[in-house]
This record gives structure tokens, sequence and C-alpha cells, in this order.
């Protein structure tokens, strides 16, 4: 059964087994990987775990631009299979491309639910959280997120071309905690 745990370095290897699945260098959503993030040494991997972590906290400052956000790992059996990011809030980037939650799953996991899943359980987090309604979004050619954000509730708005980015935005309403 999987379960939504906060990142850990205990899942170190496997989270490195997950990456190496993407194709080099694609982005994988839901992950907050930086450029100048080294998370393959033992020592960088805590570093990016430890931001990762302190991001969910509203008291730590964080730098010009960012918005605090709650990630999440998804994982079975101590094999990390992928990830979502609940953002706090909106900026003007996160309101025309990236919205409230991102995710992405580990290529040999996919087409099993796993995201769906997750975005119902991560939903239930926004919740608690006194958000009143959530943006999703995804590239106009991921048919199955599409899907995904729609069986979840995902009301289609508009699609939107910000610089070099095209993303189908859809808003789900959330009900009280």
């Amino acid at each position: 059964m999987p379960e939504l745990i906060a990142p850990t370095t205990r899942l170190h290897a496997s989270w490195k087994e997950a990456r190496d699945e993407w194709p080099p260098g694609a982005h994988m959503d839901g992950h907050s990987v930086r450029a100048t993030d080294d998370v393959d040494s033992a020592e960088g991997f805590a570093e990016w775990v430890a931001r990762l972590r302190d991001e969910a906290d509203p008291s730590t400052p964080l730098d010009e631009g960012l918005v605090h956000c709650t990630y999440r790992w998804i994982v079975e059996d101590d094999e990390y299979l992928g990830a979502v990011a609940l953002r706090h809030t909106l900026n003007d980037f996160l309101l025309n491309v990236g919205g409230h939650i991102g995710y992405g799953v580990r290529p040999s996991a996919r087409r099993q639910g796993l995201a769906g899943w997750a975005l119902g359980r991560t939903l239930e987090t926004a919740r608690t959280l006194g958000l009143d309604r959530v943006l999703v979004t995804c590239v106009p050619s991921n048919v199955a997120s599409a899907r995904t954000i729609e069986k979840n509730g995902g009301v289609y708005e508009d699609t939107r071309t910000t610089g070099p980015d095209t993303v189908k935005r859809y808003w789900i309403a959330l009900g009280p905690a």
C-alpha cells in the first residue's frame, strides 16, 4: 500500500534510481530539484531534503519569488515512487503556470493510479491549510495528467502561454476540512 511521507535521506538510493528513469535534464514535476542542488552525494542530498522540509514552515524566510510548500514523497515498501508538492499560496508564475499542486511519478510506476491517489490525499492537506480551492495545471499533451486532475474534481478554466510555457489550468473546489 503506498503512503505519502515527508522527504527523508533514508530513501537516497531509491530516489536516485527513480531520478535516473527520467531522461537526462528532464523536469521532474513536484520534486523541486534546482540546478544548484547536489542530490548525488549523501551530504548534498541531506541539504536538499532539509530545504524541502524547511519550505513547509511558514516561519522560515524564503528567497524572493518563492512560496511556502509542503513536499511529500510517494513511497511503497521503502521504494521511492514519486513526489507531490503543495504550494501554500500562488505568486504570478504559479497562478499562470505552476499552480498550487505539482506531482510526478517515476516512469516505471506510472499507469497504476498513484498520481490520482497522491493528488486526492494532497487535496485533504490543502483543506487543512485553509484553502477553499486549488489550481492544478498540466501541459496540453499530458492527457493522463488532465484525466487525473478531472477525476479529482478539476474544472478546466483555460489554456495559457506564459513565456515558453503553455499549460491547461484547472481549479478544484475544496469542501470543509
